[in-house]
Parts: C-alpha cells; structure tokens; sequence
C-alpha cells in the first residue's frame, strides 16, 4: 500500500518492508485484541472488571495474577487479618472475592492482597487500586477504598479545547510557595487563573499517577490508576479539572508506560510471585539507566492492562490527552542510551521493539477514537520517522512531538559560547529543521532543563547576580541587563520558530531562579528548591514581573496573528552583523543579537509594500528593556528598483533586541 509517509519523506522507499511490516503489526494485534471488529475501546476495559467495585450487595475485588498459587485479601475490614479472606481462582488467572453487608470493605477503609507463591508470601497493593495512601508514621502505603455514594457531577459537556496548544507543564505538588506539598484545590485556586491570564491554553500535568518516591518527580509509577493522594483526593482532581475546562483549559496527563517502579508491595513488580507477570523476564525487563521494570508489550494482558489504563484516566477524570513520557526509551531495545540517530538506519533494524512500537499505534488509536478532539504528545528524542503522522498515512500516531533538540541548543550555547560567538544560522536550522509534515511541539526550557544539575535559562544568564540585583532600583548591571535581554529573545525566537505548539514550564516565564531539587536525604529533606516562588513575579519593585508580563504579550500577539502552526519563510541572516531576519504569517521577525553594536537604517524586508508598525519588542521598557524603540514610527514598505525584486523599509534595530512589525490594516 503506498502510504502518504513515504511521498512525505522519499528516503523512507528504502525501508518501505519497514514500514509496511509496522501497519501489518498493527492491523493483525488490533484484529487479534478485538476479534476483527476494531472496536478497541471494548477491550479496553480492565479497570470496569479488575480492582474493587461496589455490588448491590457489598463489593467484589478481583486480580489477575497467573502465577499466584493463592491470594487473600485483608485490611482494616477484617482486623488485617491475612488468612481469613481467601480470594477464589478463576479461569486465566483471574481471582476474585465478594464480600457481602458488614463484612464488606467500606469506604475509607485501607486494604492490601496477599500473594502467595511456592509457600512464599508477599503483600502487595491491588494493581487496579484507584487510591493510594501512606501512613504519616510508618510510611507504609496502603490502597483505600474510593467508593463515594454518588459519581462526580461534571459540567464540562460543551468543553472544546483551543488550538494550537500552548502548553502550560506543571507540578501540582511545587505549585505552592510554602515549603510544602501543594494540593489540587490550592493549584485550582491560585495557580490556574495566573494560567488562563497569562495566555496558556493547555496544562500537562505531571506526577499524577502514584509514585512512592516523592524525589521521582512522578516517573516512577507504583499505582497506574491511583491519582496522587500527596494532593488530595480524586475529587479534588476532577473539581480542578472540570474548573479547568470551564476556563477554557486543556488538560493532559503526564502519562508513564515506558517503564515502572520496581518495587514490590507498593507495585506490579512480582506481583503474582514471579517477574515476568507485566514485565520482561530477567535482565531484559529492567532499565539498565532507570533502575526500573520494563513492560512487555508482546503479552495482550500487558496491553490490556496499559489501554485500560488510558482509558480509565479519560473516562474517570476526563483528561483530554496524554503526553507520553520516555518513548525512546520504549522504541528501541538499548533505549536510544548514547545513540545519536544521525541516519536511517538506526530507525530501522533489529535494535527496534517492534512490539513497543504496535502499542503505541494502539494507544493513539485508542484514545482518538474515545476523543476526537484529544492530544498526544510523544516524548522521543529519536525523530522516528512518522511518529507524528495519522496510522493510516503509515504513522505512529502522535499528534505532536516535544522538540526536544532545541532546550538542548540553548543550553549548550549558554554553557560553552559567549552570545557574541553563537551562529545565527545554526539557531536557524535548529529550531526550524523537523519534518515538515510533523508537528512538534517547540520550547526553550521543560522541567528537565532545571533538575539538580542544572538551572534554568535565566540563571545559567545571570546566576548569582540575581540573589541581589533583580530589583527595579539597581541600574547599570551588566550581567543582568544581558539576561533580561537574551530571556525574552530566546523565548521569541522559539515561540515564533521552532514549532506548531508551544511548552513552557511553570515559573520560567518570570525567570524563575535556580533549579529543581525534591526533598530528598541528601539535601535534609528540604523543599526549598522544590517550590514556585510566585511572589517574585508579583512584586513590582523586582524585574521578574517584567519577564512575565512579555511572556504574556507574546502569547497574546501569538494568538492574534495566527503564528504557531506555520511556517517561517525568507531567512536573511548576517553573521558579521548578528542580526537575523525572516516572515511569518505576514509578520516581519528582526533579531539583533549583537552584545554591542546597534544599526541604523537597516534594511528590512517585509513580505508586500504598505505600512508596518511595531507589534512587540523585547526591549520596550515595559518589559524591562531601555525603551529604544519608537511605537509611534510607522514604517513603509516600497518595492526596490533594479533587479531586486523585494519590498521593505529601513530601521533602528537596537543591540541584543528583538522586533516583531506587523502589517498596518487600511
């Protein structure tokens, strides 16, 4: 079948077995999972039958653990008593026990299974288990019976989210300036209306799903189905959710399916005794980076297990869409460690999990059919061909890929070059170089970018200058005016280059200082890294609000004139001069990344003759620059004489300074 992947791409003809051995994977597990019908969704409904479900006379609770020999269930309902509930073994593995009246488990009560396995026992959590808690003295964690009387009340109905995404990615738990853990309802209250007002029409929300160590960051998941009680409870969650789809805000999840926590009682690892129920047998099922399990995804349970899990997060909580986390780790069998994919061919071989790669088919398959309007977001580094294409074009079927290159680009050049020595045609190609039929998601800076290690871009600019000099009052301060310059150009640039969507991490707007460190034992459990300082935004004798306030116009010329999800054309780019040119959607792009000099009278080329004026500029005072620039001046455009068949005006374009002109209408 000639797919629209290989006209897109003519190189792909050379794996044209490749590709087409990847459709007929997908084509014969769907029909194997579906009996030939297609309709995945009807598989995709482990979390109806497995965990604890409420009966008109009690509850039942069922798991699947082939392996097991027996498995009891006990907890507060039966004085933690291990041996006086034995669930009862069913076909393929299944078990199950109702319990009736008072004997049944209540609401609020915690409870665990016990596994036994070759006269071995081990205690672990329910695999389906909806909410996880932890004892605040023994730290022990628990699954607790979420059986509220009545279904949450949603009013999000008529919701339809905006697009292109411009994607707010946060931490609920960081999202406080305490030196705590933040709650769901605090994140609803105070950080989600700074979101809406700022411009952002999307959150990815991280660390959702349970993950016994805090310090984790959320990417080592115990509890697949179990929203994070460290923030409060599922209610909590879907009142913030519905809240945020009543202000017009996508929510995706952060979902993790390239790898598990490797513990035993708080998740699946050993679940039914042996290490091959969900995972990889042997050292084939553990990261050899991660420290953690590797799913495997030949087996229809596994599969089974994870669609129902995306499945359940969309119907449960009404998440719009997922952004995928570690997917070049899942796509290939050394998990792209040290790999550069500087060729074809690395795509392409006996290095490729197939199998990894028919989930991910499925998956995106899955939840668009549960959702026409839902988003995935592919986490890969890789740039495998087609993972951002329709599975009927020959794709894998994100609909976005995150550009990862770029954060790297920024961080490379703020360590190793001065900004006087950076090319400008390097920063060109970088952010505009990704498949031109593939949408990818462009940003400066994620939550990766300021891990312990590392610091975030305003730092890395001004470092320890801005403990004491960020304040409006201190002038002449080199260091800092040079950051506050290269903040807001590297945000423009990257915004207006480097892709069809647009992330950013909560805080980095304002410059948020310093990096990210989760309370841990060696740093003496301390969150004072590990918070958002939101008041140095709000305070107005400090320049951060400054950095805030362009990231809001930004946003908002951004969405008047249509500029995410198109192109860039006609770069004119002059090294000597560090200044670079170029047009997007009649827009007029003028970047002067020279640390000293200013030019007057340069010419700028614009896309047709008539009037311009200054839509934006990095350095308006407004926004903390020196206010160089004239709004009042309107430029006209005239076509050139001679043989140069171009238009444009001539212009001030100040040192380290960014203008956008925008087309005067008549």
């Amino acid at each position: 079948m000639a797919y629209k992947l290989f006209a897109y791409d003519s190189l792909l003809n050379n794996y044209k077995k490749d590709i087409e051995l990847r459709m007929e994977n997908f084509v014969e597990k769907l029909d194997d999972l579906t009996d030939g019908k297609g309709n995945l969704s009807d598989f995709a409904n482990g979390h109806h039958y497995f965990g604890l479900h409420r009966t008109e006379k009690g509850v039942v609770y069922r798991e699947w653990a082939p392996g097991a020999d027996e498995l009891h269930v006990f907890g507060d309902f039966n004085g933690w008593n291990g041996l006086s509930h034995p669930m009862t073994r069913k076909e393929n593995g299944v078990f199950e026990i109702e319990l009736d009246g008072e004997e049944a488990i209540k609401n609020g009560q915690k409870f665990k299974v016990l596994v036994t396995k070759d006269g071995h026992t081990e205690e672990h959590i329910p695999t389906y288990a909806t909410y996880v808690v932890q004892d605040p003295v023994t730290y022990i964690w628990s699954a607790e019976a979420f059986l509220p009387e009545k279904p949450f009340e949603w009013h999000d109905a008529n919701f339809h989210p905006d697009n292109p995404p411009v994607i707010y990615e946060c931490h609920i738990g960081m999202a406080t300036e305490e030196y705590r853990i933040g709650t769901y309802r605090e994140f609803e209250e105070n950080v989600l209306p700074r979101i809406v007002d700022d411009g952002y029409n999307t959150i990815q929300v991280m660390a959702i799903m349970e993950h016994p160590y805090y310090a984790s960051f959320g990417y080592q998941v115990a509890n697949f189905f179990a929203a994070s009680s460290r923030f409060g409870t599922p209610t909590d969650l879907k009142h913030l959710i519905d809240t945020a789809h009543a202000k017009g805000i996508r929510v995706l999840l952060d979902v993790v399916h390239s790898h598990a926590c490797a513990n035993v009682r708080e998740g699946l690892n050993h679940f039914d005794g042996t290490d091959y129920q969900f995972f990889h047998e042997g050292a084939e099922g553990n990261h050899p980076a991660w420290g953690t399990k590797l799913f495997d995804y030949g087996k229809n349970e596994v599969l089974h297990f994870l669609l129902s899990n995306l499945k359940f997060w969309m119907e449960e909580y009404h998440f719009d869409g997922f952004r995928f986390d570690g997917v070049t780790s899942m796509l290939y069998h050394d998990h792209g460690l040290g790999e550069s994919f500087d060729n074809y061919d690395k795509y392409f071989s006996m290095n490729t999990d197939t199998e990894a790669v028919t989930y991910l088919m499925l998956a995106n398959y899955l939840v668009h059919s549960l959702k026409q309007e839902a988003m995935t977001i592919a986490e890969d580094m890789s740039g495998m061909p087609g993972m951002c294409l329709p599975i009927k074009e020959g794709g894998i079927g994100f609909d976005y890929r995150l550009s990862m290159g770029v954060p790297d680009l920024w961080i490379k050049l703020l360590k190793e070059s001065r900004d006087e020595d950076w090319s400008l045609w390097q920063i060109w190609y970088e952010l505009t170089s990704h498949r031109s039929h593939e949408k990818v998601i462009g940003y400066c800076e994620s939550h990766d970018q300021a891990l312990v290690g590392d610091k975030t871009i305003m730092f890395w600019l001004c470092d320890q200058e801005m403990y004491w000099s960020m304040g409006r009052v201190c002038k002449n301060n080199l260091i800092i005016d040079r950051g506050m310059a290269l903040h807001k150009i590297i945000r423009l640039l990257t915004y207006s280059l480097a892709g069809s969507g647009y992330l950013n991490f909560m805080g980095n707007e304002f410059g948020h200082p310093e990096w990210i460190d989760f309370p841990r034992e060696g740093n003496g459990w301390s969150y004072h890294y590990c918070r958002r300082q939101w008041s140095l935004a709000d305070r107005r004798d400090l320049r951060y609000s400054y950095l805030g306030d362009f990231d809001k116009a930004m946003l908002k010329l951004g969405k008047e004139d249509d500029l995410l999800g198109h192109h860039a054309h006609n770069p004119y780019v002059h090294e000597g001069d560090k200044v670079l040119l170029y047009e997007k959607m009649g827009d007029v792009f003028a970047f002067n990344l020279n640390p000293t000099q200013s030019f007057t009278g340069y010419f700028v080329p614009t896309p047709e003759e008539g009037s311009y004026e200054v839509a934006l500029c990095t350095d308006d005072k407004e926004f903390g620059g020196y206010g160089r620039i004239d709004h009042s001046v309107v430029y006209h455009a005239e076509r050139l004489s001679g043989d140069d068949d171009r238009s444009g005006f001539l212009a001030y374009l100040p040192s380290r300074c960014g203008i956008v002109y925008r087309k005067v209408e008549k």
